[in-house]
């Protein structure tokens, strides 16, 4: 299988979907699919003032390289790309963004989501909700649907 260039970036600063993707397939004539995810943060109903992410730094790369490289090695991908923000984000903002590119779009699909799940279950990520009310809620922990979504992946 040809090499998948893998892009990974956890940072603060916001991100240009745009520019992610251009830079995934400049000069790229063999890509057939792109397919990504941009995840967002939420006001829960208007409850939420800012979702605080936290990471640990090194580790986080290291864990999301190592989905990536999973990724690539499972479909035919010809790129892959994941961002992780950290900090405090406001509701509207962008959190993550997975962009993964290949021959047909079944794969892309596929590699995205397999990121994506990783990223959202088993990622050295922590998140705490800050609400409008002044509270500051408790470390929030995967969702048993996120978990399940990701356990398919090891069937």
């Amino acid at each position: 299988m040809a090499s998948c260039p893998i892009h990974i970036r956890v940072q603060a600063e916001d991100f240009d979907i745009a520019a992610e993707m251009a830079r995934l397939t400049e000069g790229r004539a063999d890509i057939g699919a792109v397919v990504s995810f941009t995840g967002l943060c939420r006001d829960e109903g208007g409850r939420l003032e800012a979702l605080e992410l936290e990471h640990y730094p090194g580790m986080a790369e290291a864990q999301i390289a190592k989905a990536c490289q999973e990724a690539a090695d499972r479909w035919p991908l010809q790129g892959l790309s994941a961002i992780h923000r950290f900090g405090k984000i406001a509701p509207g903002e962008q959190i993550v963004l997975v962009i993964a590119a290949s021959p047909h779009r079944q794969a892309a699909f596929d590699g995205a989501n397999f990121v994506m799940d990783f990223l959202k279950t088993a990622a050295p990520f922590w998140k705490k909700e800050h609400g409008r009310d002044g509270r500051t809620g408790d470390w929030v922990s995967a969702k048993d649907a996120d978990d399940a979504a990701f356990a398919r992946w090891r069937r």
